[in-house]
C-alpha cells in the first residue's frame, strides 16, 4: 500500500492522503492569506483524480477543497457520515461567499451542487466498499460525525485517525474505538500539551462568566461555529448562564440537532438550543445586546471576522466586561494579538481593549496523554505522525518509547504493509 501525503504532513491544515493513487482520504484547505490547498491538488497535469474519496470529518482543514474534485468529467463517489456531508456543503457555501470567482476559491457553485450527486453516507462500524477497499468508520470523539477511517485492501489494514479526542465533551463522547491495524496515521495537534480536566475548565469558565454578569458586565465568547459553539451553549445551559448565540453556529446547531444519533445527549443539546436566544442582527440588535448582562457566544473563534467583530468594539472600553476565548489562537490572528498585546484590529484599526481577556482550553483534540493512550494499543504497529506543528519531534519521542514511528514530509510517498 502506497501513501502519498498531499497535505497535513508537518502542518495543521489542507489534510489530504492518497492511497495507491486511487483512494483519497480528506481534501482540505489551509486558511491563510491566500488559502493553501493540497500539493498537486486540482490544477495542472498533476491534478488529483481519485476513484473514490473518504472524508473523516467536517472541518475546513479536512473538507474545504472537496468540491474542486468534481470539476471537468470527474465524479468520484464521496463517502462520509451524514453530519460531515451537511457540514461540507455549508462550509462550501461560506467559501463561495468569501472567495467565489477568485483564484482563492478552488471550485464553483456548480461543483458544490455536484457534491450531493456523488454523496454516499454511512454510519459508524458499517463497512462499505470504496475504490476496491473495504472501509469502516469508527467514532473519533472530535465533533459530531467525526470518524477514524479503517482501510483494508485484503493484506494491509490502514487506520487513519483523523482528528480525535479520548475524553468526553458535553457534545460528543471521547473515542473508545481501537480497531486492529497494521499501519496507523495519527494526528499530533496537541502532542506537547496536557489539557486540564474538562470539568475543571468548565467550572472556571462558568464562575468567571457568572461573576462578570453579576458585576454588571457583558461577556463575549468567541467560538468556532462547528463544535465549539454547541459545546459552549451546553455549558451555559448546564450552569444557568443567560446567553445569546450569533453567527454560523446557529445554523450548525440546528444541523447537529437533525443528526441526534451522532451527539452524546440529543436532549441536552435541545435544551441548550432552547436556553439561548438567537441573534438575527437586524435593526441594531447586536449593539443593544452588547449592553446587556449576558454571555454572547459568537463566531469567529479567532476574531478574524464574523459578528464577534461587531461586539468587541462595543464592549472593549469597560474593564468590567470580558472576552472569554475558548480555543487555540493561531499566531498572527487578531485573537492571538489580543491575548499578547491587549489590542484588537477592528476595521483595519488597532484599538486598545480595556475589557478583561481570558483564555480557556476547550479543545476537541486529544492532548499528549490522550494521544499516547490511543497509541498504546498500536505499539507493534507502524505509526505515521501527521497533522501537527511538531510531527517529527513527536515521532522521535514515540520512537524513543519503542514505537516504530516516523513523520512523513509534505508530498512524500510511503510504502507500508505487505
Amino acid at each position: 500500500m502506497d501513501l502519498r501525503f498531499l497535505g497535513g504532513a508537518g502542518e495543521v491544515g489542507r489534510s489530504a492522503i492518497l492511497v495507491d493513487e486511487s483512494l483519497l482520504l480528506d481534501f482540505g484547505m489551509k486558511t491563510e492569506t491566500p488559502p493553501q490547498f493540497p500539493v498537486g491538488g486540482f490544477r495542472g497535469e498533476e491534478a488529483v483524480d481519485p476513484d473514490a474519496v473518504v472524508v473523516s470529518h467536517g472541518h475546513l482543514d479536512h473538507v474545504g477543497a472537496i468540491p474542486a474534485l468534481l470539476s471537468g468529467d470527474s465524479r468520484p463517489p464521496i463517502h462520509w457520515t451524514p453530519p460531515t456531508r451537511d457540514l461540507t456543503l455549508r462550509l462550501g457555501e461560506d467559501t463561495l461567499k468569501l472567495h467565489g470567482g477568485t483564484y482563492d476559491c478552488p471550485f464553483t457553485e456548480t461543483e458544490l451542487r455536484r457534491v450531493t450527486q456523488v454523496s454516499e453516507t454511512h454510519g459508524y462500524r458499517e463497512s462499505f466498499e470504496a475504490a476496491g477497499y473495504a472501509v469502516t468508520f469508527f467514532d473519533a470523539g472530535h465533533i459530531p460525525g467525526s470518524a477514524h477511517v479503517l482501510v483494508d485492501d485484503g493484506e494491509t489494514r490502514l487506520l487513519y485517525s483523523g482528528d480525535f479526542h479520548t475524553s468526553n465533551q458535553r457534545l460528543v463522547a471521547g473515542t473508545t474505538a481501537r480497531p486492529e491495524a497494521d499501519v496507523v496515521i495519527c494526528e499530533s495537534t496537541y502532542s506537547d500539551v496536557s489539557h486540564d480536566p474538562r470539568g475543571d475548565v468548565e467550572e472556571r469558565f462558568a464562575e468567571s462568566v457568572k461573576t462578570t454578569i453579576w458585576e454588571g458586565g457583558t461577556v463575549v465568547v468567541p467560538a468556532f461555529a462547528i463544535g465549539r459553539t454547541q459545546e459552549m451553549l451546553m455549558v451555559c445551559e448546564a450552569h444557568d448562564i443567560p446567553c445569546y448565540v450569533d453567527g454560523m453556529g446557529v445554523e450548525i446547531t440546528e444541523q447537529f440537532r437533525r443528526h441526534g444519533g451522532f451527539v452524546r445527549d440529543a436532549d441536552a443539546l435541545k435544551r441548550a438550543s432552547a436556553h439561548a436566544r438567537i441573534v438575527d442582527g437586524r435593526d441594531g440588535q447586536r449593539k443593544r445586546i452588547a449592553e446587556q448582562n449576558v454571555a454572547i457566544i459568537t463566531t469567529s473563534g479567532m476574531l478574524s471576522g464574523g459578528p464577534a467583530m461587531t461586539y468587541i468594539p462595543e464592549i472593549r472600553r469597560r474593564p468590567v466586561n470580558k472576552i472569554a476565548m475558548t480555543g487555540y489562537q493561531v499566531e498572527g490572528t487578531p485573537g492571538r494579538n489580543l491575548l499578547e498585546t491587549g489590542s484588537a484590529e477592528i476595521d483595519g484599526r488597532v484599538m486598545p481593549v480595556s475589557a478583561q481577556v481570558e483564555q480557556y482550553d476547550f479543545s476537541a483534540h486529544a492532548d499528549r496523554e490522550g494521544l499516547c493512550e490511543f497509541l498504546t494499543d498500536y505499539r507493534d504497529t507502524k505509526v505515521l505522525v501527521n497533522h501537527g506543528d511538531r510531527c517529527e519531534a513527536f515521532a522521535e519521542e514515540l520512537a524513543a518509547e519503542g514505537f516504530d514511528a516516523a513523520a512523513p514530509s509534505l508530498g512524500a510517498t510511503w510504502s507500508v504493509g505487505d
